[in-house]
């Protein structure tokens, strides 16, 4: 089987070299030129530093072009969450941490992709976060009918749990757990954090835009605590009235959330204006693109995304590819670099 070696410093190239060429045929180069020169190969072996802006810069663009590789394996040089997810997010189908010895190496080769395909039954981690961010949510809009204190750490730690499943288990697993055991508007919910998540990692976020970005995901329609059930689970379209009523939920989370401490401004803006388009037609406040921040617009992307394909009984589930063109279509609304971007979250991860 041949394999491509590809590091970002001479000794690491050099000693994993050592190791493969045992084994298998191998070429190699450094990630600061990195051409994929990998296009007759089976797989592909990374080492890199994580922390390292351009490195992950370098790989996506790679990565980006090699998708055929069914091995993906990468070596990261620190054991912590955050790079493991990184990892998986760029597209690694096996992660392991140096100092990696010669017999994980050659079995993470054999066994292959450990890409998650496998059954719902098999993935607690995927049901247990889906019910945390559930238990959340229902303690969020409970609180908020209630007038009583919101539980903003308890939501956040809820919404982090929901990122380590994306990591460990793939944003597809994620789609299913949740469509398959929860429905409606914490469905939409769940969904929203999950896909804000693993779009913020395929783009080489910092670990603090992302703990924004699932913040704001998790909290982003709490506005909806204040919306009839009858209206927000209704079957079919709604009527001039109904609709005006959905679209005041950005401003009433917005005041629900305000004067917290636990809540930044980032969060407050993404919560007060996921539904601003960049032509200035959206909702509350009619904001044109210079006024709409990153974060706002990835969550918008998210928003649509997982609402063109949650499961509602009274509807079948949109396929993610049908979902992905509407977005497309969205001409002028939405960033089309970010718009662009997203295909791989929406189509393929």
């Amino acid at each position: 089987m041949p394999v491509h070696v590809v590091a970002d410093t001479v000794s690491k190239l050099t000693d994993l070299r050592a190791v493969l060429e045992q084994h298998y045929a191998v070429t190699s180069e450094l990630l600061s030129d990195a051409n994929t020169r990998c296009s007759e190969s089976d797989a592909v072996v990374v080492t890199a530093d994580l922390r390292a802006v351009d490195n992950i810069a370098a790989l996506k663009g790679m990565l980006g072009r090699s998708s055929h590789l069914r091995k993906r394996i990468f070596i990261i040089d620190h054991k912590a969450r955050l790079f493991t997810v990184q990892a998986y997010a760029l597209g690694a189908t096996r992660v392991l941490v140096n100092p990696v010895d010669q017999a994980s190496l050659l079995a993470a080769l054999i066994d292959g992709n450990h890409s998650p395909t496998i059954s719902i039954e098999a993935l607690p981690g995927a049901r247990e976060a889906a019910m945390a961010g559930a238990t959340a949510l229902s303690s969020m809009f409970s609180a908020v009918l209630s007038g009583k204190a919101i539980d903003i750490r308890g939501a956040k730690g809820a919404a982090g749990k929901i990122a380590d499943s994306i990591a460990e288990d793939g944003l597809s697993s994620w789609l299913e757990t949740v469509r398959r055991h929860h429905e409606g508007t914490y469905q939409h919910c769940l969904l929203v954090t999950g896909i804000a998540v693993d779009f913020g990692l395929s783009l080489g976020v910092p670990k603090a835009d992302i703990e924004r970005l699932y913040s704001a995901a998790m909290f982003h329609d709490i506005g909806k605590a204040k919306i009839p059930l009858a209206v927000l689970d209704k079957p079919g379209r709604l009527d001039d009235q109904e609709r005006a009523l959905i679209e005041t939920h950005p401003a009433a989370g917005y005041d629900v959330l305000k004067g917290n401490a636990g809540i930044s401004p980032e969060i407050l803006d993404a919560v007060r204006h996921h539904h601003e388009y960049l032509d200035g037609s959206g909702y509350p406040d009619a904001l044109c693109s210079g006024s709409i921040s990153d974060i706002v617009r990835i969550l918008t992307i998210s928003d649509i995304f997982a609402a063109l394909i949650e499961h509602r009984n009274y509807k079948p589930t949109m396929p993610r590819e049908q979902a992905y063109e509407i977005l497309r279509s969205m001409e002028g609304k939405l960033e089309r670099a970010l718009v662009a971007a997203f295909r791989e979250v929406a189509l393929n991860r």
